[in-house]
Order: C-alpha cells, then structure tokens, then sequence
C-alpha cells in the first residue's frame, strides 16, 4: 500500500453495498434523536426489503435526526461486502448475530482510520508521519481479519495505544499556528463563546452542544469528538479545523455564512437567515 492508503476500502459510508446494518444492529432509545424504542438486532421499521431508508428524505422530520449525523465511516460495506462476502443476514439468517457483532467492533475500527488518515495529512514530523503510517497498516489489517478474529479484539484498548500518536498529530498541529486555551472534555453546554479565543484550542471531547459560536475562529482548533449537537456555528470559520466530520457539521447549526473545508458539504437543512449582529 502506499503511505496512508487502506486496503479495505473507503472511509466514506456506501449505503448502496451495506445491509442497512446501521438499522438495524445498533438500538434506539425514543428520544429527540429517535421517534421509537427499538433494541438491538431488530431491523428498524423505516427499513425496506432492499436495505434502503424507507423515509430518508424525511428522517428530520419525522422524528430521526439521530440518524442523520451517523456515520459508520465506511465499516458497513466492508463488514457486508469483504468481511462476510455478499452474503446478507436476511438470506443467510445464521449469519445475523454475528455480523452484527462484527459491526460493532468495525465501525470504531474504520473511526481510528479516518483520523490517522486525517493526522496522517496534516504532515507531521517524520517520525511520528512512520508512525501514523505504521499505524493505519496495522489497523487495517487488523480491520481484513476474520468475524472470529475480530470479535476478539479489545476495541477500547487499541483506541487507547493509537490515541496518544492523534493527540501528538494535533499539539504540533495547533502550535504551529500557536496553541490556544486547553477546553479538553470541558462541560461547555448552551455556553456563549462568541467572545473566548478559541483559535487553536483543544476541544478534545468537549461537550458544546448548543453551544453559541457565531463568528467564532475555530482555525486549528482540536475538534477530535466534539459534541457540536445544536450548536451555533452561524459566521463561524471551520475551515481549518483539526479532525472535524462531516457528521458534527450535520449535527450543529449552520448558514451560509459558515466557511466550512472543502471535504465538507453543506447541510441542506442549515439555514440561509442572516447571521445575527453580536449583542
């Protein structure tokens, strides 16, 4: 392989070569995410005989934003189409439970990928570039194993041994534009920020969710699993923001005025309102 790439395929979800397992081997709490209750293993009622969304273009509306910011990242098509080799779990029944399981332990495996491959591009020093580099090989190999070999993995464990090299990735990241505040973890929920220098912070895991970021400057800003649920980033510039993902932008809040990286689309359910006049 060359530096970074993964033989498994593609870190972007493939609806069309799943088998919905998102629908189906994860459960569902009724909650503002979810319209139902719906436990583990059962296919979700939305879920067509084809393995398609029977309401995708309206899960918002009908109760399901939940599942418009998930992501497997692309662990869906290679669990159906690699791991378990075309063979649905309608078809072949026997096989359900544990690919199932399989799904659980791949999802956060292709999770891991993306950011290496993230940290992997922002050009770190050599050093820790043969290290990412190592590491994305050695978690795509482990992500080619066998339903057996996966189902044994301490999936808590690995994320923790790859951690620290992302971490590193993103510290030299941010002192190169010159490290802002630590919010690392940080409770900042509902909180205004619209006036705290974040440029170049670490929102490592920090919980923003409706959190008020208009106009805010979150270049080289650590987003590694921020929680931007309902969050106001109208006017704020995202577009060199470490680690940020497509489903955090689908989480937050948005208009036009948003500058977003080029690898980010747009929210079609942002607003194009005016941002509002700092008070």
């Amino acid at each position: 392989m060359a530096e970074g790439e993964v033989a498994g395929g593609e870190l972007r979800a493939d609806c069309a070569r799943c088998f919905g397992l998102c629908c189906v081997a994860p459960a569902f709490a009724a909650s503002a995410d979810f319209a139902i209750d719906k436990p583990a293993g059962r296919p979700c009622r939305n879920l067509r005989t084809d393995f398609a969304c029977g309401i995708h273009t309206e899960l918002r509306e009908r109760g399901f934003p939940g599942c418009t910011v998930f992501d497997c990242f692309g662990a869906g098509q290679r669990v159906a189409q690699v791991t378990f080799g075309g063979r649905d779990w309608r078809a072949a029944p026997r096989t359900a439970r544990q690919m199932f399981d399989v799904f659980a332990v791949m999802r956060p495996l292709h999770e891991l990928l993306w950011y290496l491959t993230e940290a992997l591009a922002l050009r770190p020093p050599a050093g820790l570039r043969e290290q990412l580099s190592a590491a994305i090989a050695e978690t795509d190999r482990i992500a080619s194993g066998d339903p057996q070999a996966l189902l044994t993995l301490d999936v808590d464990a690995y994320r923790g041994k790859v951690n620290p090299l992302l971490a590193r990735a993103a510290q030299l990241a941010r002192e190169s534009d010159g490290a802002g505040a630590d919010h690392r973890g940080a409770a900042l929920v509902g909180r205004d920020l619209r006036r705290t220098a974040l440029r170049g912070a670490n929102l490592r895991g920090a919980l923003l969710v409706g959190a008020d970021l208009r106009g805010v400057d979150l270049t080289r800003a650590d987003l590694t699993g921020a929680d931007l649920r309902a969050a106001d980033v109208r006017g704020a510039d995202l577009t060199a923001a470490l680690f940020l993902h497509q489903s955090q932008v689908e989480a937050a809040r948005g208009d036009r005025q948003t500058r977003l990286p080029a690898r980010i689309v747009r929210p079609t359910h942002w607003s194009d309102l005016p941002l509002a006049r700092h008070r």
